[in-house]
This record gives C-alpha cells, structure tokens and sequence, in this order.
C-alpha cells in the first residue's frame, strides 16, 4: 500500500470510528497533535485514549480532499472537517492541513497546519 492509500484507508477508519484499523497504520511510538485539548501524544495507546474521550464529547469528521509529497518527505493532506455535537448539532467546519511523517509506511508523525 502506498503512502496515499494507507492515509485515505486511516480517514475512512477514523471517521468509521474504527480505531484499530487506524492505529495499525501507525508506528508504535507515534506523535500525535492533540488538536482537540492542545499539546502532543505519543505512541498508540495515548492516541486511543485521546480518541475515546473525544469521541465521546464531539463527532468529528475529517474527508481528504487532497493528497501530495512535499519536498522534505512528509505527505501533506488537505482536508475538509466537520465537527458536530453528538445531538447532530454544527459546531465547526472547514478546512485544515494534515502533515504526515512515514517511517517504514507507516505514519510515524502528524502535524496540523492552517491551509495556504
């Protein structure tokens, strides 16, 4: 699997709520941006445990809507976010950047940028 085809396979488990299939196409001591609370995870378990309780608050959901290599290596992702309470209810939507850093394909490393 390519770096394009495990990323979009990572978006549709996360936004199936599938977290295993997610952390499977992570290395074991992944850092993590805790876009939600602020500050950074590492490794697998902290990302669950930050995805449990997120997902328990707020149903986000994240589409790609592009995906490309960067000069450096990494693998950018624009993507579209909606994020709803858990009655349905918009609390935000728009458009971020998704930074990812591979290791041995899988992703060793994310970092959100504003797009642009």
């Amino acid at each position: 699997m390519n770096n394009e085809e495990l990323l979009r396979a990572m978006y549709d488990g996360f936004n199936a709520r599938d977290i295993d299939a997610v952390l499977a196409a992570m290395t074991e001591d992944v850092d993590w941006p805790n876009g939600w609370e602020g500050g950074r995870l590492v490794g697998q378990e902290a990302v669950r445990d930050y995805w449990t309780r997120q997902w328990a608050a707020i149903d986000p959901r994240v589409d790609p809507v592009e995906i490309g290599p960067r000069s450096d290596g990494r693998v950018a992702v624009e993507v579209h976010q909606l994020v709803r309470d858990l009655d349905g209810k918009m609390l935000a939507e728009g458009d971020i950047v998704h930074v990812y850093e591979m290791r041995s394909g899988l992703v060793a490393r994310m970092e959100i940028e504003e797009p642009g």
